[in-house]
């Protein structure tokens, strides 16, 4: 056992967390009482581990817990006391469970799998990527709401559906075969990009990035490149993340504020990933149908082969957003591109692209609307109508980085102090 802190013990319950789910469900089946399972096991964590110390081995330490709580669970029910005397029979807890090292739940990584199941076709596609989002990325009902742009009770309701239609459909965990798995591709990679996105820039709390998300997205995002190394999309999805990515270490400034893009130190971009993302994209684009990730990736690649800011090629980019919209319209996709028509065609050009989504309920509580209305108003030389767009931006705001940023750059437009 080894101490620790509260936020080290948090990112260790949530980095364990969709591993040991996945285990138990690959061995319990029922996806609903392995996650109170783990609940369970996670609310002991936060009582013991403190005090006692982290376990050697946390993962299997919550594997054991979180199986003894189903047993005893199942021993308390009478009409499953067949199942369980033939479970103990097959595979005894303390087996199932044992030292690390000859742990085969604990260390294997089951987590490609678990989304796959969670991206079942008896799912409609936004419960399976809400319920994947909540199993395999580890995020809360508020921010996948959130990423949805709807209430969280909502969103809770949704999930709570989604795990059981699985236990109504008799949903198996394993990898489905070859041939079924380009139809369940669609949802994964929504639900891996929207993973990437909450930990590239979370919306809440006092950081900015979340790598452990970002990180994780990557990883099961090149697990499926391997598993389908020939679909372009997924190809397309990889690269986007690696090029965006790339940019992490100049995101944030020395004192801890968000750096925009425009504003950033090249020199700290990750060449590597670039390289690697670049390269990626520029395989992808002629080998198959144009889909919305090679889009994006292929407009990050733009930003990542100019010199600096000034050599943007805006023409170009502003171009692939128009073909995005064609194929892939909605609000966030009309925010980005008014960014681009600005820089071609003046910021009148940009504002008058967003006046239809003023009238958009989805984003009446979504901060990046007034933020990049504010944005254009400021190149427009509107510096009144810019710093209330700032101002009412930060209020919407709700991770603290991006508050402070909107609230400053309210200021520096001779706004008044900070609000709460």
């Amino acid at each position: 056992m080894t101490p620790a802190g509260t936020r080290e013990l948090e990112q260790l319950w949530r980095e364990a967390a969709p591993r040991v789910l996945a285990a138990l469900v690959r061995r319990y089946g029922d996806f609903d009482t392995a996650e109170d399972a783990l609940q369970e096991a996670l609310l002991a964590a936060s009582r013991q581990w403190p005090d006692a110390g982290v376990p050697d081995n946390p993962t299997s330490w919550l594997i054991t817990v979180a199986s003894r709580r189903l047993i005893d669970q199942w021993r308390a029910d009478s009409a499953r006391t067949e199942r369980e005397r033939l479970l103990a029979y097959q595979t005894p807890p303390d087996e199932l469970v044992g030292a690390p090292a000859d742990n085969p739940q604990a260390g294997t990584d089951d987590s490609l799998p678990l989304l796959v199941l969670c991206c079942h076709p008896a799912l409609p596609p936004p419960a399976q990527v809400a319920l994947t989002l909540r199993a395999v990325g580890g995020l809360t009902t508020g921010q996948i709401a959130r990423a949805f742009l709807v209430p969280e009770p909502t969103m809770a309701q949704r999930i709570s559906r989604a795990k059981a239609r699985l236990r109504q459909v008799g949903a198996r965990f394993p990898l489905p075969p070859a041939h079924e798995l380009p139809d369940r591709v669609a949802a994964v990679m929504q639900v891996l990009y929207l993973v990437f996105t909450e930990g590239h820039t979370s919306t809440a709390g006092t950081g900015l990035l979340d790598v452990s998300l970002s990180g994780e997205a990557i990883r099961l995002t090149r697990r499926l490149h391997r598993q389908l190394p020939g679909d372009p999309e997924i190809s397309g999805l990889l690269a986007l993340m690696l090029l965006t990515d790339a940019r992490r270490a100049a995101r944030i400034g020395a004192d801890g504020a968000l750096v925009p893009l425009a504003e950033q130190d090249r020199d700290r971009w990750d060449r590597g990933q670039l390289a690697e993302g670049i390269a990626l994209i520029e395989a992808a684009l002629p080998s198959g149908p144009v889909g919305p990730y090679q889009l994006q990736a292929a407009i990050a690649a733009v930003h990542a082969e100019a010199a600096d800011a000034g050599h943007t090629d805006w023409a170009q980019i502003e171009a692939l957003y128009r073909m995005l919209a064609g194929i892939a319209p909605g609000p966030m996709v009309t925010l980005n591109h008014a960014v681009a028509l600005a820089m071609v065609a003046g910021p009148a050009a940009g504002l008058e692209m967003l006046e239809p989504l003023l009238a958009d309920r989805r984003l009446r509580h979504n901060h990046r609307l007034p933020a990049v209305r504010a944005h254009l108003l400021e190149l427009a030389g509107d510096r009144d109508q810019a710093q209330q767009a700032y101002t009412a931006a930060a209020r919407l705001a709700t991770s603290i980085p991006e508050q402070h940023y909107l609230h400053a750059r309210a200021l520096a437009l001779g706004a008044p102090g900070r609000q709460a």
